[in-house]
This record gives structure tokens, C-alpha cells and sequence, in this order.
């Protein structure tokens, strides 16, 4: 009896995720490597040792999350984000200015950056607006009243606005994306979704209008250094030595990549620097300028089973909190590879987003290795019976 129970508790790991997160793991290595050169020339694993140690920090995090109950994480959704929301707070009195943005708080060295933990806090508030709505009703097939989507909006406000202000739109967005995610998963009415569709339509086209005939207002929504951005990315040719130049030399490293890569450490955009920040936001650029068609393949195709595998488990999980949980990870980590992937290759804006489990970084690491803690909690504890 004690064999199977081991033998049930041996299937109940995915270890399918846990070898998708072992090669992106190995494929970052590679890449901080790589970027390393151009940075400190006297010691090139600089960014890889602290990768390193980033990376088993998280994946201690993780182990300890998945063996934790997640159910409990419902009561203890609210102080998180509290806690959350103190820190935001924190960093607009305290924070550390960096490149024109105040995003971290200093804590004796190690720069620690709340949005991107406020993105797991939010995630469980929201998961746990729509569960006790579900544990309420049980006619699952009504749609939930609109006090559920307002209640929705109404926690990730506050946390969105104070991202925005430090300017950091990329993390905003992504405050955003979680959001509109958790609304769709809430199985609202599509009256409400086409209203909120319609609403965010006006609200670009107002941005247009205003950019157009009273700038002066625009740049009150919009900051000079953002507005730069789009520009640099809509008229990338005519900005290439300016707002565009770190796209323009991004698409030129991956061009010159073409199908198998110069070879690693022989990127001429990615060794000289003319490409900014490579080792953390524009690090698809150097795998594939040095790696290729193939080399950007393979990372794609890895991201995508990974997506896949997430849904499956989503799917397949007995409780519904550990639905709204896993579909929370979903949305956050789909908008950050196709927002990195998307801005490097000129599809999307820059936003000085991180590649997940690849750009060099210790804050938005441990969030997302936190994020697959959850996952890997829900898979381990979702029970498993013969007929469904």
C-alpha cells in the first residue's frame, strides 16, 4: 500500500514543466554568458554566477510553495496584497531612481522590485474574488453579476496606477493583462466584455485625438520617454539613430543571425553593445543573432509547450481556485513572451519587459519561479479518478 501511494505521489509531480523550466534554465545560462562579454571583459561568468544563484533561490521558493496547501492561500490572498500595495507606496517615498524610473527599494544592496511581486499578490486577490463568487452560486452556468468584474477592476487599479507612476509601463501592462484574464475566466456575459472591448478602443482612439489636437493635454497621460518609444517603434527607419536605434540593431542582430546563428560569443550587435540592455530585455535578440532561426525556434516552441502543459493542468484541476490560480499564471506569463519577443522583433512596442526564466534579473526570476511554485501545487494536489 505504501509502494502505490509513493508511486501515486511520484505522478502527481509534472515533471514535464520541471524539464521545460531545466532547459530555459540552460538556454539562459548560455545567453548571460554570452552578454556577459561586453559588460565585463575581466570576468565573464559576472552575470552568470548571480543567474545562478538567482535560479536556486527560486527553485527552493518553488519546492517550498508546491508543498505548501494553496488552498490556505485564499485567506491570505488580501494581506499579500496589502503588503503589496504598502511596498508601492514605499517606493515612491524610498524608492531607488534608476534610468529615469523609481522602481526598487534598496535593501543593503539587493535592489528589490514590489511590481513585480505585486503581479502574484494581485493574481490570488483576483482568483479569490471569482472562487468565493462560484462557492456562492451554485448554478455555475448563471454569469456572474457585474459586481464581480467591478470588484475586479476595482483591486487591480491601484496597483496599475502606482506601476504607471514610477513610470514602468511594461509592469503595468501586465497588472492589466492579469486582469483582463481573470475577467474572462470569471465567465462573464459578453455584454460586459464587449463593453469593456469598446471602452478600451475609445480610450486609444481619445490618446490619438488628444496626440493630434491638444498635445499638451496627451502629455499629461503620456510620458515624454513613453511617447518616444512609439515613436521609435512605429517610424523605426526614421528614429534609427535615435528613439529606434535599440530596435533597428536588435532586428539587425537577428537578421544576420539568418537559419543556425553566427555562433556563440560571435554576434557583432550583441558582443559590441549596440544593443542595450541585451542581457535582460532584448536577450531574444542575442539568441537570435548568435543561435539563429533555429536557436529562436527552439525557445519559442519550448514557451509554447509550456503554455500548453499550463492550460492542461488548468483544465484538468478538481478544485476551481486552483483554475483561477493557474489561468492567472497563464495570462501573466503568456503577455510577457509575446510582449518580449513581439518588442524585439518590432511587432510591439519596447516596454522593458523580461524575457520569462531567460533575461539576467533576481526580482522578476523569483516572481515567476513563485508563479510555477502554484502551478506545481495545484498539479500535486488535484486528485486524480478513474472516470471524469
Amino acid at each position: 500500500m505504501g509502494t502505490e501511494n509513493n508511486k501515486l505521489e511520484y505522478n502527481r509531480v509534472d515533471y514535464t514543466l520541471l524539464f521545460l523550466l531545466f532547459l530555459l534554465f540552460i538556454i539562459s545560462l548560455v545567453a548571460v554568458y554570452s552578454a556577459s562579454g561586453q559588460y565585463f571583459a575581466n570576468d565573464p561568468y559576472y552575470f552568470v554566477k548571480r543567474q545562478i544563484i538567482w535560479y536556486i533561490l527560486g527553485i527552493g521558493i518553488m519546492i517550498a510553495i508546491m508543498f505548501f496547501d494553496y488552498e490556505l492561500l485564499e485567506n491570505l490572498a488580501l494581506p499579500f496584497y496589502s503588503v503589496g500595495l504598502l511596498l508601492l507606496v514605499a517606493v515612491e517615498f524610498f524608492g531607488t531612481v534608476r534610468n529615469g524610473s523609481q522602481r526598487w527599494i534598496n535593501l543593503g544592496g539587493f535592489l528589490l522590485q514590489p511590481s513585480e511581486f505585486m503581479k502574484i499578490f494581485l493574481l490570488l486577490v483576483l482568483a479569490g474574488v471569482i472562487y468565493k463568487w462560484t462557492k456562492e452560486k451554485h448554478e455555475l452556468e448563471n454569469k456572474p453579476p457585474l459586481t464581480v468584474v467591478i470588484k475586479i477592476i476595482a483591486y487591480s487599479l491601484p496597483p496599475f496606477l502606482l506601476i504607471l507612476k514610477q513610470p514602468d509601463l511594461g509592469t503595468a501592462l501586465v497588472i492589466g493583462a492579469i486582469m483582463v484574464t481573470m475577467i474572462f475566466i470569471s465567465g462573464t456575459s459578453w455584454k460586459v466584455l464587449s463593453v469593456m472591448i469598446g471602452g478600451i478602443i475609445s480610450g486609444l482612439a481619445t490618446l490619438v485625438y488628444l496626440h493630434n489636437h491638444q498635445f499638451e493635454l496627451f502629455s499629461k497621460f503620456i510620458k515624454p520617454h513613453q511617447l518616444e518609444r512609439i515613436y521609435g517603434w512605429l517610424s523605426r527607419e526614421e528614429y534609427a539613430s535615435s528613439y529606434g536605434f535599440q530596435l533597428t540593431e536588435a532586428l539587425k542582430g537577428i537578421g544576420a543571425g539568418q537559419v543556425s546563428g553566427r555562433g556563440l560569443l560571435e554576434g557583432v550587435q550583441s558582443q559590441s553593445g549596440r544593443i542595450p540592455e541585451v542581457q535582460t530585455d532584448f536577450i531574444f535578440a542575442l539568441i537570435g543573432e548568435e543561435f539563429g532561426f533555429v536557436g529562436a525556434t527552439l525557445v519559442i516552441s519550448i514557451y509554447f509547450i509550456m503554455i500548453y502543459r499550463l492550460i492542461i493542468i488548468a483544465i484538468s484541476c478538481d478544485n476551481p481556485f486552483g483554475t483561477y490560480l493557474v489561468t492567472g499564471v497563464v495570462g501573466l506569463l503568456a503577455f510577457q513572451i509575446f510582449q518580449n519577443i513581439g518588442m524585439t522583433l518590432g511587432l510591439m512596442p519596447i516596454t522593458g519587459l523580461a524575457l520569462p526564466f531567460m533575461s539576467y534579473g533576481g526580482s522578476a526570476l523569483l516572481t515567476n519561479m513563485i508563479a510555477m511554485g502554484i502551478v506545481m501545487n495545484v498539479k500535486f494536489r488535484t486528485k486524480q479518478f478513474m472516470f471524469n
